[in-house]
C-alpha cells in the first residue's frame, strides 16, 4: 500500500517591535490676573479667566491630536516594516527551494517540452534513466505545483522507479495559448512529453485533479499506461451531484473561488476543506497565506477556475470510459473535496480491473 504523509509545520514568530519616538510638545503660556481687592471681579479679570479656559481647552484638543497623529504614525510605520520583512524573507520561497533541492537530490532534472502548438511543459525527469526500473508518472492535482505535492514522497519512489513530475498546464512553468481546459487535453499534453523523453510504456499515480487526468490517460492510451493508482479524485461526478447536495459546496463558481484563492481568508477556508484536522485559522498569519498566494496562486487565475469550471460540464457516469489496466484506488473517509461516496463510484466503474 501507498502511504501519503502530507504534512507541514509552520512556526513563525513575531518578536515584540519597540519604537520609540519623541515629539516636542509647545505648551501655551497661562494667563492669570493679579488678585483683586474688590468683590465684583472686573471686566479684564473675567475677560483673562475665560482667556484662560479657552487656552486650557484649545491646549487639550492639541494634545489629542498629536496623540492620535502619532498613534496612526506608528501603525503605518509598524504596516511598512512588516512589508518590508515580507520582502526580505518569503516563506513560499524558501520552501520552493527546499522541495527544488529535495527533487535535485532525489536524481532528477527540470525540463521544458514544447509541443510546438502554443503548449510549453515542464517536467522533472531522471537525469539517467536506468532501463532496469519501471516509468511512474506522478500527476499532481490543484495547488502549486508538481513539487509541492510530491516533494515529501518523490525519494521514496525513486529508489524504485524512473520518475516523472510534470506540471500540469497552467501550473508551474507549463501554460497553453490553446483553448481546451478538459482533464482529456491535459492527458494528451503529458502523454506528449514522455513520448518526448522516449517513455513506451508507464504506471501512473493521480492525486485529486491529477487523478481525472491520470483517469483519462488510462482511458486514451490502453497501450502506454500499465497500472493506474487513483488518489481523492471525483472521477465518476456528475453534474447533477452539484444541485444533489453530493458536495459541501454546490455551486461551482464557489468552488473555484476557493480551490483557487485570492486572498487569506479563502486560503483558511480551503485548508477547513482539505485538512481533516486543518490547524485553528487565528494561528496562521495573514502575512503567511498572502504569501503563498502571491507567489503561487496568482498567474492564470481564469484559466485555473476554467479547468474547475469544465469538470462538472454536461459529466454523466455513462458518459465516462471503461479502464481495463489494474487499478488501486486511495481515498480520505472524511474527505469534504471529493466525498467517499464518489471512490465506492470509481470502484463499481473499474470493478473488472480492480
Amino acid at each position: 500500500p501507498l502511504v501519503f504523509n502530507f504534512q507541514d509545520s509552520i512556526s513563525l514568530f513575531y518578536s515584540p517591535l519597540q519604537l520609540q519616538s519623541s515629539c516636542p510638545i509647545g505648551l501655551l503660556p497661562i494667563l492669570t490676573s493679579k488678585k483683586s481687592n474688590n468683590k465684583e471681579p472686573t471686566k479684564k479679570t473675567c475677560q483673562s479667566q475665560t482667556l484662560t479656559i479657552t487656552k486650557k481647552h484649545a491646549n487639550n484638543e492639541l494634545n489629542t491630536s498629536l496623540t492620535q497623529a502619532l498613534t496612526q504614525k506608528l501603525k503605518s510605520s509598524t504596516h511598512q516594516i512588516k512589508l518590508q520583512m515580507s520582502k526580505c524573507f518569503s516563506f513560499t520561497r524558501a520552501k520552493n527551494r527546499c522541495y527544488r533541492s529535495t527533487f535535485t537530490k532525489s536524481g532528477l532534472k527540470p525540463t521544458t517540452t514544447d509541443l510546438q502548438d502554443g503548449t510549453v511543459m515542464n517536467c522533472w525527469v531522471p537525469n539517467t534513466r536506468t532501463h532496469s526500473k519501471p516509468d511512474l508518472l506522478l500527476i499532481h492535482g490543484l495547488g502549486a505545483n508538481g513539487m509541492w505535492q510530491w516533494g515529501d514522497t518523490v525519494r521514496y519512489f525513486t529508489a524504485h522507479f524512473n520518475v516523472y513530475v510534470p506540471d500540469l498546464v497552467f501550473f508551474g512553468d507549463s501554460y497553453t495559448t490553446r483553448p481546451e481546459r478538459t482533464e482529456s487535453f491535459q492527458a494528451q499534453c503529458l502523454m506528449r512529453v514522455m513520448e518526448a523523453n522516449s517513455v513506451g510504456r508507464l504506471s501512473l499515480v493521480g492525486l485529486s485533479y491529477g487523478g481525472f487526468v491520470g483517469y483519462s490517460m488510462a482511458a486514451q492510451f490502453k497501450d502506454v499506461v500499465e497500472k493506474v493508482v487513483i488518489c481523492c479524485a471525483g472521477v465518476c461526478m456528475e453534474e447533477k451531484d452539484l444541485k444533489d447536495g453530493v458536495f459541501t459546496v454546490s455551486d461551482v463558481e464557489v468552488a473555484a473561488s476557493i480551490l483557487v484563492p485570492q486572498k487569506p481568508d479563502k486560503m483558511r477556508e480551503l485548508l477547513g476543506y482539505t485538512f481533516f484536522k486543518p490547524p485553528p485559522p487565528h494561528l496562521i498569519p495573514s502575512c503567511l497565506l498572502a504569501d503563498f498566494i502571491d507567489i503561487m496562486c496568482t498567474e492564470y487565475v481564469e484559466e485555473k477556475r476554467d479547468l474547475i469550471r469544465a469538470i462538472p460540464k454536461d459529466r454523466k457516469i455513462s458518459d465516462i470510459p471503461k479502464i481495463t489496466q489494474p487499478t488501486s484506488i486511495i481515498w480520505g473517509q472524511y474527505d469534504q473535496v471529493f466525498p467517499l461516496e464518489l471512490g465506492h463510484r470509481l470502484k463499481r466503474q473499474c470493478a473488472p480491473s480492480m
